[in-house]
C-alpha cells in the first residue's frame, strides 16, 4: 500500500462532528468533568466551533484529512489571543450544559488556569491536539505540528507552545521528536492531573 501524507487545511463546517469528537479526546477526560458526561462535553464543544472568539472557533482549527476523511484535529493560535478566547470558551460552554454543573465546571477551569504556568510571549499556542483512532502512526499528528510551525511563522512569531499531561508518554516523545524542549511541569491538583509544558524555537 503506498505511502500517503495526510492533507492539513482549515476547519470547515462540514468537519464539525468530526473535529468536536477529536477535540474531545484531546482533553483526556476533562471535557466530561467539565461538562458532566461525555454528551454534554460534545455539545459544549459543537457550541465552540460554531462561534467566533473561542479556543475552538473556526478560525482557529485545522484539520488533517488521509483517505477522504478527518484524520486530526488541532486549535493553536497566538498566544496573546488566548486569555480573552478562554473566556469565550467558558461563556458558550456553560450555555450548552446544566446550571447545576456551573459550580464544578468554573472551579475545573479556574484550578487549570491558576496551575498553567504563563505561556511564552511571541509565541503560537497548541490548545488542543488529536489524531483520529483509525489515523494512528501515519504521521497525522505531524502535518499537523508542521501546520503550528507555518501559522507561527506566517505571523512573526518565532517559536511554538504546547502542553500535555504528564504520563501521555507517547505525545511527550512525539513532541520531543519534532523539536520541542519540555520547559516545565504542573503537579496534578484535585481533577487537574499533572501537566509538561513544551517549547519549540523556530530557526
Amino acid at each position: 500500500m503506498p505511502h500517503v501524507e495526510a492533507k492539513v487545511r482549515p476547519f470547515r463546517s462540514e468537519d464539525a462532528r468530526a473535529a468536536a469528537a477529536l477535540l474531545y479526546e484531546s482533553a483526556g477526560g476533562l471535557y466530561d468533568r467539565y461538562a458532566g458526561s461525555p454528551r454534554l462535553a460534545r455539545r459544549a464543544l459543537a457550541r465552540a466551533l460554531e462561534r467566533d472568539d473561542t479556543t475552538a472557533s473556526p478560525d482557529v482549527v485545522w484539520v488533517a484529512e488521509l483517505d477522504g476523511r478527518v484524520a486530526g484535529a488541532m486549535a493553536a493560535m497566538p498566544v496573546d489571543w488566548w486569555a480573552m478566547r478562554s473566556r469565550g470558551f467558558l461563556s458558550v460552554t456553560l450555555r450548552a450544559i446544566p446550571p447545576w454543573r456551573w459550580p464544578a465546571a468554573l472551579w475545573l477551569y479556574r484550578t487549570g488556569s491558576r496551575a498553567a504556568p504563563a505561556l511564552p510571549a511571541n509565541s503560537l499556542y497548541v490548545d488542543s491536539l488529536a489524531t483520529a483512532t483509525h489515523a494512528r502512526r501515519r504521521g497525522v499528528a505531524r502535518a499537523l505540528l508542521a501546520e503550528a510551525d507555518r501559522q507561527a511563522g506566517s505571523r512573526g512569531l518565532p517559536r511554538v507552545a504546547l502542553d500535555t499531561f504528564a504520563d501521555n508518554h507517547a505525545a511527550r516523545a512525539l513532541y520531543r521528536g519534532a523539536g520541542y524542549r519540555e520547559t516545565g511541569s504542573t503537579p496534578a491538583a484535585g481533577a487537574m492531573p499533572a501537566g509538561v509544558s513544551l517549547i519549540k524555537e523556530l530557526e
